[in-house]
């Protein structure tokens, strides 16, 4: 029995191998993204093996109701065991499109309600107080921390694509970066006259300092005092210091909670929808419009603090 039962797990993890294999050459996504898949997949794996399932050919959509049965009795958030279901239903799909199975076992099978979850953004004037205290700071530090944030804010980047920004990714003559995001999709995003600034003044009074340091040359734009490429966890504890600098809870503050603001400051400035999908790097225009309701709830709050008619305390 239990060599009957391991034979069952190598069938099913060679399958979900597969898989993910496709996954990441013919789909190209990105490796985070690959290890969620793997987690979720091995989460069914090894509901199938309770199940007694002993190969790929012999999934059933029983297998995949009571595997989203079990999820729910274990108390995971609608987040949570959707994304799983939509892992598992991707595989599935994938094993009739190998024609492993005839019939996709997700078929009819519901996925809980995420709910439309808002992203975290900082005020107009929050985000100009973070902007000073980098601006006040003096040194190489403070200089390529001014420009680190100047970009993040300035273009909307992921702080993966802001630390492995390479210098043939800039083109300060243009005001252009070259970004690669997920799944090695390549972009182009303009840059503002502040963060084009900053820039300079890093490449001029910061980097060569820190890039004769280092034991192998690196062709990243963002460097430690070492020399070595900037991580995102050394820029993560930098960017909670510079917001307790302006005053500003540090746990409000993150790299992805400036990328938001990038695009709901775009939006509410009257940016197109479509330019802002194209500068944030979205696959779906239906990720990028999460924003719109940022927006549209910033102007409700507006309009109840300062309209006659609002339940502010405005006064006739």
């Amino acid at each position: 029995m239990a060599d009957r039962a391991r034979g069952t797990a190598i069938e099913i993890r060679a399958a979900i191998d597969r898989f993910l294999t496709h996954l990441a050459v013919e789909r190209g996504l990105a490796r985070n993204t690959l290890e969620a898949y793997g987690r979720d997949l091995e989460r069914l794996a090894a509901h199938l093996g309770a199940q007694g399932v002993r190969s790929p050919e012999a999934i059933r959509a029983e297998h995949w109701r009571s595997f989203a049965v079990s999820l729910e009795r274990e108390g995971l958030s609608p987040a949570s065991r959707t994304r799983m279901l939509v892992s598992a239903r991707r595989f599935g799909a994938r094993l009739v499109a190998d024609g492993v199975l005839k019939r996709d076992p997700a078929e009819g099978l519901a996925t809980p309600g995420r709910g439309l979850r808002l992203p975290r953004v900082l005020r107009e004037d929050e985000t100009g107080a973070l902007l000073d205290a980098a601006a006040a700071g003096t040194g190489p530090i403070a200089t390529r921390d001014c420009a680190m944030l100047e970009v993040l804010y300035g273009a909307g980047l992921r702080v993966s694509e802001l630390v492995s920004l390479p210098l043939a990714g800039l083109d300060r003559r243009a005001g252009l970066l070259r970004v690669f995001g997920k799944g090695s999709r390549e972009r182009m995003v303009p840059l503002g006259e502040p963060a084009l600034r900053a820039i300079e003044t890093w490449l001029a009074e910061g980097r060569p300092l820190w890039a004769r340091r280092a034991r192998s040359g690196s062709d990243a734009v963002f460097l430690t005092a070492r020399g070595t490429p900037m991580t995102r966890q050394n820029f993560f504890v930098r960017l909670r210091q510079l917001a307790r600098r302006a005053g500003i809870a540090s746990e409000r503050v993150s790299p992805h909670v400036l990328r938001h603001s990038f695009a709901t400051d775009l939006l509410e400035g009257g940016a197109d929808l479509r330019a802002v999908q194209a500068m944030l790097g979205h696959a779906d225009l239906a990720t990028t419009q999460v924003y719109t309701h940022v927006s549209r709830d910033g102007l409700r709050r507006t309009v109840e603090a300062h309209h006659p008619r609002g339940a502010g305390t405005r006064t006739p």
